[in-house]
């Protein structure tokens, strides 16, 4: 293999459309807090607001847990969030405490405050919505946007996963395990490895039963560049030799225009190791080539 080849064939988007919004996170989300919500549906369009406000909280305690979803913060953010109730002293304080604790006067004057300051007294007394489970589905839309970032990784695991599946129909006599740790490698191929660190999980494992040969995957997608590119290139030459030097194959598959920033350590290591790959050469069959 020349490093052109792998060059000049990385991946500009592996993104499909399902990268966008994870809707059965956004559902499941959502049912867990339906009750509360509906229960909350109640204050749409009430005269006396505030104090329909207070007399269900009272009521119905637990509707306290979700208000804050309901100005799109999550429990974690606003308990690292202090809040500023008063604009003469400016001291910020942790208000998770009103949603959580048991109700007295100071908690309920407390929640007046942020049913006013937050904007949800004129929020629910304007009927700006008419059902607050299909408004939370929204919320939950925007907050999913954060974890697309994450989903690259899984992405580049999905595709690389349709590889091994056609190759293990192709070839019955490979299989393969995805998060292969040293404990379900030897629980599926009873195949003993030793590992460099306690947390050390590779994306694919593939057996060869004919052969009795392990191949180690890891797969990664860099759409963009940063010091993270030459540490994982760093990172995998060593790798390489750990595992060699028990006799396993170690295949490492990267793509994406982000190593245009970080040619130099990824030659490296392209010429270091013998199978750094992208996701060409596996369309192009290249597992027949390594596990023949």
């Amino acid at each position: 293999m020349k490093f052109d080849n792998l060059k000049n064939t990385l991946q500009d988007s592996i993104f499909t459309w399902d990268y966008f919004t994870d809707f059965e996170k956004v559902k499941k989300n959502v049912k867990k807090i339906e009750k509360e919500l509906n229960l909350l549906n109640y204050l749409i369009g009430k005269e006396n607001i505030e104090e329909e406000f207070l007399s269900l909280i009272e009521e119905y305690p637990k509707v306290r847990k979700i208000l804050p979803i309901l100005i799109a913060i999550r429990d974690d953010k606003l308990s690292s969030t202090p809040i500023i109730t008063d604009i003469d002293t400016l001291i910020p304080e942790n208000k998770k405490y009103i949603f959580n604790d048991e109700i007295n006067e100071t908690i309920k004057k407390e929640l007046l405050i942020f049913f006013k300051e937050t904007g949800l007294k004129d929020f629910f007394e304007n009927k700006a919505v008419k059902n607050l489970v299909d408004y939370c589905i929204g919320v939950e839309v925007g907050f999913d946007t954060n974890a697309r970032k994450n989903r690259t990784g899984t992405l580049m695991e999905n595709l690389v996963l349709n590889f091994l599946e056609d190759f293990c129909t192709e070839n019955k006599n490979f299989h393969y395990i995805e998060q292969a740790t040293q404990k379900r490698i030897k629980e599926y191929f009873d195949y003993d490895i030793a590992i460099d660190k306690n947390s050390r999980r590779f994306d694919f494992a593939l057996y060869d039963n004919s052969n009795k040969k392990l191949y180690l995957f890891e797969v990664n997608y860099y759409s963009g560049g940063g010091s993270k590119l030459k540490a994982t290139a760093g990172e995998y030459q060593y790798l390489n030799n750990f595992l060699k030097g028990q006799n396993l194959t170690f295949i490492w598959v990267t793509d994406g225009t982000g190593w245009f920033t970080a040619l130099n350590p990824l030659e490296e290591t392209f010429n270091h190791n013998d199978y750094v790959i992208n996701l060409e050469m596996l369309k192009n069959g290249i597992l027949k080539e390594i596990c023949r």
